[in-house]
């Protein structure tokens, strides 16, 4: 689905923050783990960060059944 390879913790990371945003419970704290983890793959990807996001997010929120 995306080109960009993901660790297990990093997809983990963000399906915990949907499942929570979804609840509407999500909080600071994973909100910010999460930005903050997108933000470190990015930097050592050599990419952009909002491109990480979106392709992240289109990994954990439109998985294919």
């Amino acid at each position: 689905m995306s080109d960009i390879e993901f660790p297990d913790a990093l997809i983990a990371l963000e399906r915990t923050a949907w499942e929570e945003l979804q609840a509407g419970r999500l909080t600071v704290a994973t909100a910010t783990a999460v930005q903050d983890a997108i933000t470190q793959h990015a930097e050592a990807a050599g990419m952009s960060r909002y491109d990480v996001e979106m392709a992240l997010k289109k990994v954990v929120r439109h998985a294919e059944g």
